[in-house]
């Protein structure tokens, strides 16, 4: 419903500020500009999802085949002794722990089709456990923030849109994707708990904790130490070699599992091919609302205006152009997805506008989506501190992604 109103007021601002121009500057321009628009954006949308078709079908393959393998179980029994201490209410020994771990571990490696099947049978189980039945408990907030925070250790999805895109090296934003996602899941995870009074002080958590800030902490010094050429070569070469090793992974992976490799990847592949088709009317719509938005003077308004506010404070203004990413992201992953092709289209794919808007896209999940489908799945409607802390999460997400994004690109 959110997103129906922005949608909505995309054209409805346009066509007013188009009015203005054309009633008071004698703009005749506008109008003709704004139709053109529709049809460039349609076409755009178009081409974009034909084109990621065969590279959707290649990862989905590969992905497929990580799932029948069981590197998400193995994950998952990796990820048990941190999330029994982040989930103290669940009773030991139910199924909704090993529903959170297998949705978790989905999420991590971007396998959307088993994350939301698994998330959903997650939330079930734990409404099973809730005393009351339209009330939020602590586990289904700290489970729903854990998804909100977007953590993701393969963002394929944005790797593969900068290819389509014509990006140098569509992989360069694979480890500050990985660094920003890190602060924005750490986030989440205080402040739930914080909220929730869990304990975060003891050996198993802090040895987690402290291990991962320490490698994030090593991973940005060593980056630090580097002109901006090594900096990028380095990035995008480790980025490639890590993609190539999981994918090699889960090949082997099930090799050993003796599972028929080559049936795996072509089931995901076919999941790649329709999930190429689906979004074509997503993208047509929101990049048809955006073409006109921009076309009528109404982006430059609001881009202009936040620019002015930047520099008169003395800050750099170079993040500004990939701001709507950040904005449209908590409201709907299509439109931002948009919004993020329409930085890259607008300001160059490997732009730093273009770079960071992709990791803008990466940094969190859509936070309003995620609350209202899986707590909707349930009956939840009073959601208690689910919005503050997943909102706060993306506020984490967009300041890391900006500061990270100015070590490694500017």
């Amino acid at each position: 419903m959110i997103l129906n109103y922005i949608w909505i007021a995309f054209f409805i601002i346009a066509f007013v500020i188009a009015l203005g121009r054309l009633v008071i500057t004698g703009d005749t321009t506008v109008f003709p500009a704004m139709m053109d628009s529709t049809f460039a954006s349609s076409k755009t949308a178009f081409e974009i999802s034909i084109g990621l078709t065969g590279i959707l079908a290649l990862w989905l393959g590969i992905m497929k085949i990580g799932e029948r393998s069981g590197v998400v179980n193995v994950l998952a029994r990796l990820l048990s002794p941190v999330f029994t201490r982040l989930f103290p209410d669940i009773p030991k020994g139910h199924p909704a722990t090993g529903s959170i771990f297998m949705n978790i571990a989905a999420n991590m490696l971007n396998l959307d089709n088993a994350a939301t099947p698994l998330g959903l049978k997650a939330m079930e189980q734990l409404q099973e456990l809730n005393p009351k039945k339209d009330t939020a408990t602590n586990p289904m907030i700290m489970f729903l923030v854990l998804n909100t925070s977007g953590l993701t250790l393969i963002p394929v999805s944005i790797m593969v849109y900068r290819a389509q895109m014509g990006a140098a090296q569509p992989t360069d934003v694979f480890i500050p994707l990985l660094l920003t996602t890190f602060f924005s899941t750490l986030t989440g995870i205080i402040v739930t708990s914080l909220y929730q009074r869990i304990n975060l002080v003891n050996r198993t958590m802090l040895i987690f904790l402290g291990g991962l800030c320490t490698v994030i902490a090593a991973i940005i010094w060593a980056f630090g130490q580097m002109d901006k050429d090594t900096m990028n070569t380095v990035s995008t070469s480790v980025a490639n070699v890590l993609l190539m090793t999981i994918i090699t992974g889960f090949i082997v992976a099930g090799m050993r599992k003796r599972i028929n490799v080559y049936d795996a990847f072509i089931d995901g592949a076919k999941d790649g091919f329709n999930t190429a088709i689906r979004i074509i009317p997503y993208l047509v719509a929101i990049l048809v609302a955006v073409g006109v938005f921009r076309a009528s003077g109404a982006m430059d308004i609001v881009i202009d205006g936040i620019r002015i506010g930047a520099e008169s404070c003395g800050m750099d203004s170079g993040f500004v152009g990939a701001l709507p990413t950040a904005l449209m992201k908590p409201l709907s992953g299509s439109g931002a997805r948009g919004m993020m092709v329409d930085a890259m289209a607008t300001y160059g794919a490997d732009s730093f506008a273009g770079r960071l808007s992709c990791i803008f896209q990466g940094s969190t999940d859509t936070t309003f989506y995620i609350l209202a489908v899986y707590f909707g799945s349930v009956g939840i409607r009073h959601t208690r501190h689910a919005v503050t802390c997943g909102l706060l999460s993306d506020l984490a997400g967009v300041v890391a992604a900006v500061a990270i994004s100015y070590l490694f690109f500017s």
